[in-house]
């Protein structure tokens, strides 16, 4: 395994802090680097392929229902991510016996758990707006772009990514984490509504994801790509922004009580 040199001199301080996140950011990069690219062409399977599967299933459709799928492909882009390959790859550590050499590093722990955030959510992005032009050029609607797209994404791939991290890391049989990651992409793409209106869920079925993220994280992007098809924004924000900091509350937590 490839690694990157991180001085070992014991010191505090935030500076040192922040020199250690560099540090580990360049570890993972160095590490993953064949699995990050991997990930970056799962996404736009998933996002520009889903895209198109929708299109079969919808046949033709009106350009507000166009509008509404291109609107909610970047949040499905994001899914595999967070909730997929961050787990997975905490996972593969577990797997070949290096889980324990990386809390071992001489560096804080909350730096390492940061670096992987970063790292994570910012190389979901060009995956996701790569699926984004694919779902756009292919249904040839107008989108309504605002200010608000660069923080929508960043919020929602950073929540996935809490959520993926903190779950992989709280769940001790890597067995487990697998199944649950399974039934998420099931719950995702066949049952949540991102590229449907949740009004046409049971209404049962639709408050569970008024609770759940994936409602949230295609409406806050929606909200900033049209005008008109999203609602309630600013609770979306909310509850993404609580399912973050829950997140981070466990994968402290966890990183804390290891010894």
């Amino acid at each position: 395994m490839t690694t990157v040199t991180i001085d070992s001199e014991i010191r505090s301080g935030f500076g040192y802090w922040l020199a250690s996140c560099w540090n580990m950011i360049r570890f993972e990069l160095v590490n993953m680097r064949a699995f990050l690219s991997m990930a970056m062409v799962i996404q736009i399977l998933m996002g520009g392929g889903m895209a198109y599967m929708y299109g079969f299933y919808f046949g033709n459709v009106p350009d507000a229902v166009k509008t509404f799928i291109v609107t909610g492909i970047p949040a499905l882009a994001l899914i595999p991510v967070g909730f997929v390959l961050v787990p997975n790859a905490i996972m593969d550590h577990k797997i070949r016996d290096t889980y324990d050499f990386v809390w071992s590093l001489p560096v804080p722990r909350m730096a390492s758990a940061t670096a992987t955030f970063i790292l994570f959510t910012i190389l979901a992005i060009p995956g996701t707006v790569a699926s984004l032009l694919i779902a756009h050029i292919h249904y040839a609607i107008p989108l309504d772009i605002s200010w608000s797209v660069l923080p929508a994404m960043l919020l929602t791939s950073l929540m996935a990514t809490s959520v993926g991290f903190a779950f992989a890391h709280a769940i001790p049989e890597p067995r487990i984490t697998n199944l649950i990651t399974n039934l998420i992409v099931f719950l995702v793409l066949l049952f949540s509504p991102i590229v449907v209106q949740i009004d046409r869920f049971p209404g049962w079925w639709a408050t569970v994801h008024r609770v759940l993220p994936f409602y949230h994280m295609a409406n806050v992007i929606r909200a900033s790509l049209s005008t008109g098809l999203a609602n309630s924004v600013g609770t979306s924000w909310l509850i993404l922004a609580i399912w973050t900091a829950l997140s981070w509350a466990l994968a402290a937590w966890v990183v804390g009580r290891r010894r």
